[in-house]
């Protein structure tokens, strides 16, 4: 069970303002000074992933691949992971692997399309997706004095929460972290994107996944199957809306069920950990003491809190997008940052919460 974070109001994360040079993306909000350009893209003369062509080019494409074609097939993945989060069937963080995130988003858009729900990206899969959306998936984006500006701060020990505490807020740890983050990207491959790139230099223009989401309409009702790790979000119809993968409880601390309600949003929570109220032991914290972690990306809830009207329970965020789907958590529902903060737009007080299932182990 998680402790309840404090409606502290701040800054939430933002997503990238990109374009590509073929056509402007219609842009999402950003840091101060964030512009739009149609530059050309700098780092994209070779990549590991895109064989001879540059990476934009070859994941933008929509040519066919061979099965032997190992990395084409990659690049397909790629750009099916980017499609699919457009579309609001998350895959989590955007990484080129065929993980159990992907799998669900595929499961949840074949089934919005009527098609064979395998979870498997074959061809018809692919085909209809890319039909359905023709913006580049790779665009350009050029770094701004503000990426780079930071304060950053330097890694902490996961679960030492008396070194997060001392923290004027839990900001960004690198400029690479950012841009990452905001473009809904594993960080090996945005490097993989921008081959030799700095990314705490100002002015550079690099690659990164184009996933400017179309706002998310308001949601009615959501249900979060803990058996399976994904929360649906829906319309008044029953409509799905948005499929994102979850972190939900586990067999030791397990989420709650039956049919609950959003109570109240935090946008950018503080969090405050009180062992009287804790089910699981935090290191450094001694027994009677409660300690404050600031907000900021990197906190613990991530960077927004959505309460439910089960006391000490949530839906949030979390600074290890890479862990969603794939770790327990203490009760609450856990999504990418990105994920949450976009749910956190569309529910309002009232919004039905409906957990089924059993959590997995």
């Amino acid at each position: 069970m998680s402790s309840f974070p404090s409606l502290a109001t701040v800054a939430t994360i933002t997503s990238l303002t990109i374009a590509t040079a073929a056509q402007a993306v219609q842009p999402v909000p950003a840091p101060a000074g964030n512009a739009a350009t149609a530059e050309p893209a700098k780092p994209a003369e070779a990549s590991a992933q895109a064989g001879n062509m540059p990476v934009a080019t070859a994941i933008n494409s929509q040519d066919a691949a061979s099965a032997r074609d190992k990395p084409a097939l990659r690049r397909q993945l790629i750009r099916a992971q980017i499609l699919l989060d457009r579309r609001h069937f998350s895959p989590g963080t955007i990484d080129g692997v065929a993980g159990s995130n992907t799998r669900l988003a595929v499961r949840a858009f074949q089934a919005a399309e009527g098609l064979a729900v395998t979870g498997r990206l074959d061809p018809e899969s692919y085909k209809r997706l890319v039909a359905g959306d023709d913006a580049a998936a790779v665009a350009t984006y050029t770094i701004t004095n503000e990426d780079v500006a930071g304060p950053f701060a330097d890694p902490v020990e996961p679960g030492d929460y008396v070194a997060m505490a001392s923290r004027p807020n839990m900001t960004w740890m690198s400029p690479l972290e950012s841009l990452a983050e905001r473009a809904h990207m594993d960080e090996r491959l945005l490097k993989s994107f921008n081959p030799g790139v700095d990314f705490s230099v100002a002015g550079v223009t690099i690659l990164v996944a184009n996933t400017a989401r179309a706002k998310l309409a308001d949601v009615a009702a959501i249900t979060i199957d803990k058996s399976r790790n994904e929360l649906i979000a829906m319309d008044a119809t029953g409509k799905v809306l948005a499929v994102y993968p979850a972190t939900v409880g586990s067999s030791e601390r397990p989420a709650p069920s039956g049919s609950w309600a959003v109570r109240a949003v935090a946008p950018a929570p503080s969090y405050t950990f009180d062992t009287d109220r804790l089910t699981f032991k935090a290191k450094g914290l001694k027994k009677d003491e409660k300690l404050t972690i600031q907000p900021g990306p990197n906190n613990p809830v991530g960077s927004t809190w959505i309460d439910l009207t089960k006391d000490t329970y949530g839906i949030h965020g979390t600074p290890h997008p890479e862990d969603i789907g794939k770790t327990a958590s203490h009760g609450c529902v856990r999504l990418t940052n990105w994920d949450a903060h976009e749910l956190a737009l569309a529910v309002h007080a009232g919004t039905k919460v409906v957990f089924n299932g059993r959590a997995s182990s």
